[in-house]
């Protein structure tokens, strides 16, 4: 009895900690599954990008580059990442047109020119980032609450849902969702491919700022951190489908539990190892990922 009371003890605490941090896993399973919903190409650039994006928002507001308030830091940071999409898609489209596999394999490319230049303006130091985050802290039924967690679960939930709205409402996601399911077809019938192309590489530029930004807190800001972040993203892609956006959520949120548990229970020092099982299982298992479409299509 002692026992499995010290283990319910432990368990409510990763499952609320897995909650928070799946939240963030999520938030760069939707910004892969954008790209690769709507032009079939798996952007590997994801996570430097967001780091180098992170790393400005530390050098505009540090003094480092420039000294601006937090919020103008993030302002100019979220602007320069939509450039860099916009420069990405303008490199990949050409190559796409031609290859999906060598369009994916070209964002590598781009995610370590990001990586080179994150190091040669940054260097390979570890930064602080300090998030103008809420001082809170309460316990409820045994679980200790965090004005970060709070903060991670009002910008992550308000960030899906405004996502949803907008591709279940506006004209934009409307073609999305065309492009999505057939794009020649949506071609035909006049819907501008390279428009909603955009619209997905800078939602998914922006998604990942977003996600980069509240894992810091958690950890520390090196060139690493955030493309190790979205290796566990793109895990949570992977389980719930590239093809799906409900599945990257529910995908990451199954990461962010299972990582926690494995690390608790195991060894924190075999998450990557863990991480690439877990794909490995998912890919034989679910290869189209939890909530695959087996239907068709209707927008």
């Amino acid at each position: 009895m002692s026992a499995a009371y010290h283990i319910l003890l432990d368990i409510f605490p990763l499952l609320w900690s897995g909650l928070i941090t799946g939240c963030l896993y999520a938030l760069g399973a939707l910004g892969l599954v954008m790209i690769f919903k709507s032009s079939r190409v798996v952007n590997f650039s994801h996570g430097n990008v967001a780091g180098l994006a992170a790393f400005l928002i530390y050098g505009f507001s540090s003094g480092t580059l420039l000294t601006l308030s937090w919020s103008a830091a993030v302002l100019m940071a979220v602007v320069a990442v939509i450039a860099i999409a916009f420069l990405s898609y303008a490199i990949v489209a050409p190559i796409m047109a031609k290859s999906d596999l060598t369009a994916t394999i070209a964002t590598l490319s781009l995610g370590l020119i990001a990586q080179g230049v994150t190091l040669l303006v940054f260097g390979a130091d570890i930064v602080p980032l300090d998030l103008p985050l809420p001082r809170f802290s309460a316990s409820l039924l045994g679980l200790r609450i965090t004005g970060y967690d709070l903060t991670v679960l009002a910008v992550a939930v308000a960030t899906i849902v405004g996502l949803f709205l907008v591709i279940d409402y506006t004209k934009l996601g409307v073609a999305f969702r065309a492009i999505s399911a057939n794009p020649i077809a949506a071609e035909i019938c006049g819907l501008n491919l390279r428009s909603v192309h955009l619209f997905a590489w800078t939602v998914s530029a922006v998604l990942g700022v977003i996600g980069a930004l509240l894992i810091v807190p958690t950890t520390f800001l090196s060139v690493t951190t955030v493309a190790t972040f979205m290796l566990q993203a793109f895990a949570a892609a992977v389980l719930g489908g590239f093809s799906s956006l409900p599945g990257a959520l529910v995908g990451g949120i199954a990461i962010g539990i299972l990582m926690n548990l494995f690390t608790f229970y195991v060894s924190p020092e075999f998450t990557n190892t863990f991480l690439l099982v877990v794909i490995l299982v998912a890919l034989n298992v679910f290869p189209n990922g939890i909530f695959a479409s087996t239907g068709g299509t209707r927008v």
